[in-house]
């Protein structure tokens, strides 16, 4: 996989998690898109990607919507997608 920097959807993400935990086997990322207008507000999707850039892809595309979404709507949140 790339760095996150070098994909399209990465777009100046504020923060980006990549969580493992060996255990139970989950493999999670966690992306942060904007705060700048309150505190990161997102969800969560539970999926199985077939390849792990996949899941960046979506994770970015996804914090980022959630960013221009709570904006539109007039809600002081950022967002975040897990």
């Amino acid at each position: 996989m790339n760095t996150p920097w070098g994909f399209e959807d990465f777009d100046a993400h504020e923060d980006l998690h990549f969580v493992w935990n060996e255990e139970c086997g989950l493999k999670a990322i966690i992306a942060v898109h904007s705060t700048h207008l309150g505190p990161a507000a997102g969800g969560c999707r539970f999926w199985h990607y077939a390849d792990p850039a996949q899941g960046l892809t979506d994770a970015l595309r996804l914090s980022r919507g959630m960013s221009y979404k709570n904006a539109m709507a007039g809600l002081p949140l950022g967002a975040a997608r897990r």
